[in-house]
């Protein structure tokens, strides 16, 4: 009698199901899938991101017929015959449920556990029951047999919080889906009914029951044999839980140090996508140019001792790709990245003289020489441009004098604050901001602002910025945004528009063949000495005041990175660092830090071969350009050098220099200054009538 009773309440939900599925077929739940972050090899996996559900999407032709032999036979082995519902598989759940074998069993087939994964949760309602079987029968009508096997063998729980049969076969396993064999794929079809129970680590003897069930099902419907099922059963199960793909991927960056990296990658890329899409993101990091990068700053040689400032270092090659980053020393201490400013969590930073560049940059351009001279005292004043109308002065590093009449040339390598100043007023700050805007900074990001000493170093910049602006100059004046991702692709391998940034022409290569010899002798004969290997380079010094922040940013023809240290809240002075007496400067520590990175890099032709040779340099055309009388002033008194400056003729290079060297440890470049003598200009001066004031900042120690 009860046997009819269920018999009538099956017909029911039948009927039920059948006028239901005449409703149109809701959305399915959007089901994320984890997105993988790769080095620059494309096959170094530096992470693992999912949104809650660990799940990788294969196809089925990935899926092994062993597998699917497998969960066939466990979970519906009439999957191909029947059409979404399988009354005997009802009926035969209904007799079990009377017996006390179980819950409301309902004999699902594989389509109506799909659907309730995807549409309709977990309830266990007879209400439930007849939707699920209205919703499997319109879901046959649209999708094929293995377009919905395929859909379930992606969708299922596994436990370990794996989502899928891939994510499934890397958690228990470590293998791809199409590595399993007869007793994994017989395991893993033994837990779907109960994942957490069967966890063969956890529940040996629930996992090795599950699996020979599995394996019984198969013998019956014939899909292998017993001496099969015997040999799989004898198969040990995993025994212990290795590290998962995150896990493994957390132990790489740590070990490669690479987390601050990581973080501004799925910043850039969260900009654009959902990381939950199941992408495929290939960066440009090379982890062994990484590693080099990270000794240079925290190794023995660097900034590795407690009380040390903090140090960062971006590394940016000729396509505009971050080579390395390095943000910090310890992630799990300070996840606030000091490479990339702002971005990062952090603020941008002072960078002193290594500003001074762009304002070069924008004097060639406008067809000037870099013959032009000025007077170099220890001292000049900026007549009203400081608040209120006020004299604005400007110092030399230490009241240095670099004498009545230095070129640009020499102005540059021995950091001549003074004669920067004057090239600003002659200039304009206006066309300064124009010129650091086109290398990549941008005025609402680093404050940019007119000021009269702009040129000295008072913006607030990111290491990732210097390093790209400069890098500019190694590629022959051509402006390339900073990448740090190449290729974004989905889980099937589609590509998706992500786009390399458009080149911005700078300079011509004749401009840029000027800037950098001056930027050469910088290196050979002046602030930079320090940073000397024997390879062809070009860089700058720089140091803001009280020794807050000390840079030295540098390049080969193909490579160019930049170094900064300061102490993180950056109201603290460097004294003292590394032995040096004194406050610590850009030639210092930073040169020294540089050229132990890039000494690394260009090893032995290493890394891609980033050596090469600057373009000779053998005339400096142009119309020379002289102090603004109008807007400068020189203090009494202030004509009389305080710093014995040996003489360094200005004469061309006649091909791109092969450095020495320095032997014995890196020492405190000298500040030399040239007192060859060349004709003033003549020529008229830009208007600079426009010039606002700014407020005037005193200071006892000037950037340079």
């Amino acid at each position: 009698m009860l046997f009819l009773v269920w018999l009538f309440i099956f017909f029911a939900v039948a009927g039920a199901a059948f006028l239901l599925s005449r409703v149109p077929l809701p959305a399915a739940q959007v089901q994320t899938q984890t997105t993988f972050i790769y080095a620059a090899d494309g096959k170094t996996q530096l992470a693992a991101i999912n949104s809650g559900e660990n799940r990788v999407a294969v196809h089925l032709n990935q899926v092994p017929p062993v597998a699917i032999d497998a969960v066939l036979a466990s979970e519906d082995h009439n999957y191909y015959q029947h059409g979404g519902v399988d009354p005997i598989g009802v009926l035969r759940a209904f007799v079990s449920d009377l017996r006390g074998n179980g819950s409301l069993q309902g004999g699902s087939t594989i389509t109506q556990q799909y659907i309730k994964q995807a549409y309709l949760g977990s309830q266990r309602t007879l209400v439930r029951k007849a939707k699920e079987a209205a919703l499997a029968i319109r879901l046959q009508r649209k999708l094929s047999k293995d377009q919905i096997l395929e859909r379930y063998l992606n969708t299922i729980y596994w436990g370990r919080g794996a989502y899928g049969i891939q994510a499934a076969s890397q958690a228990y396993f470590q293998e791809n889906v199409e590595q399993l064999t007869l007793p994994q794929a017989a395991l893993l079809a033994g837990m779907i009914r109960g994942p957490e129970l069967a966890d063969p680590v956890r529940s040996p003897a629930v996992a090795e029951g599950r699996r020979a069930e599995a394996l019984a099902s198969m013998v019956r419907y014939h899909k292998i044999t017993q001496v099969q099922a015997d040999d799989a059963k004898a198969t040990p199960l995993p025994a212990a839980v290795a590290a998962t793909g995150q896990q493994q991927s957390t132990i790489l960056l740590e070990k490669h140090h690479a987390q601050y990296f990581l973080d501004y990658v799925q910043q850039q890329l969260q900009q654009r996508y959902q990381l939950g899409l199941g992408l495929r993101v290939t960066t440009t990091i090379d982890l062994n140019m990484q590693d080099q990068a990270y000794t240079a700053i925290y190794g023995r040689a660097g900034l590795a001792y407690s009380g040390d400032p903090a140090g960062a270092l971006v590394a940016v090659d000729n396509n505009g790709f971050v080579k390395a980053m390095v943000g910090g020393k310890d992630y799990a201490t300070s996840q606030v990245n000091l490479a990339v400013g702002k971005a990062g969590g952090g603020s941008g930073r002072q960078p002193g003289s290594t500003f001074k560049p762009f304002l070069l940059a924008e004097t060639i351009k406008e067809g000037y020489s870099v013959r032009s001279t000025f007077p170099g005292p220890p001292t000049v004043v900026l007549k009203g441009q400081g608040d209120n109308g006020a004299d604005y002065p400007v110092n030399n590093f230490q009241s240095e004098d670099g004498g009545p009449s230095t070129n640009l040339i020499d102005a540059t390598a021995h950091s001549i604050n003074t004669v920067y100043a004057q090239l600003e007023m002659a200039i304009g700050t206006d066309k300064l901001l124009a010129m650091a805007k086109q290398l990549g900074l941008d005025p609402s990001d680093v404050g940019l602002a007119r000021n009269p000493s702009l040129v000295l170093g008072t913006a607030q910049v990111s290491v990732l910025e210097m390093a790209a602006a400069y890098s500019t100059f190694s590629r022959g004046g051509t402006f390339l945004a900073p990448q740090v991702i190449t290729k974004v692709t989905t889980s099937d391998g589609t590509v998706l528009p992500w786009g390399a940034p458009t080149p911005k022409p700078i300079l011509t290569k004749a401009q840029n063949d000027i800037l950098n010899y001056c930027l050469q002798q910088v290196v050979l004969k002046g602030t930079g000495v320090a940073a000397n290997f024997d390879t062809a380079i070009a860089g700058k010094t720089g140091t803001t005041s009280d020794f807050t922040d000390a840079w030295f940013i540098g390049y080969t023809p193909k490579l160019t990175a930049a170094v900064w240290m300061g102490y993180r809240d950056g109201s603290k002075s460097m004294t003292n660092i590394g032995g040096t007496a004194g406050g610590a400067q850009g030639g210092g520590v930073p040169a020294s830090l540089w050229r132990h990175f890039m000494t690394a890099v260009t090893a032995n032709g290493s890394n891609g071969s980033y050596t090469g040779t600057f373009n000779p340099v053998t005339t400096f055309p142009g119309t020379l350009i002289g102090s603004p009388s109008n807007l400068v002033s020189f203090p009494k008194g202030t004509g009389t050098a305080t710093t014995t400056i040996p003489a360094t003729p200005l004469t061309p290079t006649p091909s791109a220099p092969r450095n020495t060297a320095p032997s014995g440890p890196p020492t405190t470049a000298p500040r030399g200054r040239s007192t060859t003598t060349l004709p003033q200009s003549t020529t008229t001066l830009p208007n600079t009538s426009t010039t606002t004031k700014a407020r005037t900042t005193t200071t006892t120690k000037p950037p340079h």
